[in-house]
């Protein structure tokens, strides 16, 4: 399983002219799901996600608290920011060889589709706000990247 981590001001996601998912303050996850991936990769995924302390002290005003100065303390639950999980098969896209990409490292369609709304199921469990866009379409993703910060997770299943 990869996920691009992205902590936003704001971020959402627009299929054929439609807003399909919005959000404030929180994070932006674009997730890639590979044929080898199970539960056990989701759990751990989702755990980290909502734990990683990506997110700074801010004082009453909503501003970096002078105190604190960047040092980030915070995780997407402790600030109750919200979360836009949006499916990215492109992730497991091998540009090693030729021009084209070739997507063989990602899950089929219908095993990534039950594995990516068991994700979102483990995210919701938080009792964060959890937004999504539309698996399988094409879709416009609006991103307002705070810091930039952005990670990527990487979580193989065992041989």
């Amino acid at each position: 399983m990869r996920v691009v981590v992205q902590r936003v001001t704001a971020s959402s996601v627009t299929v054929g002219g439609n807003v399909v998912g919005c959000i404030g303050r929180g994070l932006t996850l674009l997730v890639g799901i590979a044929p080898t991936d199970t539960t056990t990769e989701l759990a751990w995924m989702a755990r980290k996600c909502l734990d990683l302390r990506l997110f700074p002290s801010l004082d009453s005003d909503g501003q970096r608290s002078a105190q604190e100065g960047d040092r980030w303390d915070h995780s997407v639950q402790t600030i109750g920011g919200d979360i836009l999980v949006v499916s990215q098969f492109t992730l497991y896209g091998d540009c090693r060889k030729g021009r084209r990409p070739s997507f063989e490292g990602a899950a089929p369609p219908a095993q990534a589709e039950a594995l990516y709304n068991a994700f979102v199921a483990l995210l919701r469990d938080s009792g964060l706000c959890v937004e999504t866009g539309q698996f399988g379409a094409t879709m416009q993703v609006e991103i307002h990247n705070d810091g930039p910060v952005t990670l990527i997770l990487d979580r193989d299943a065992p041989a």
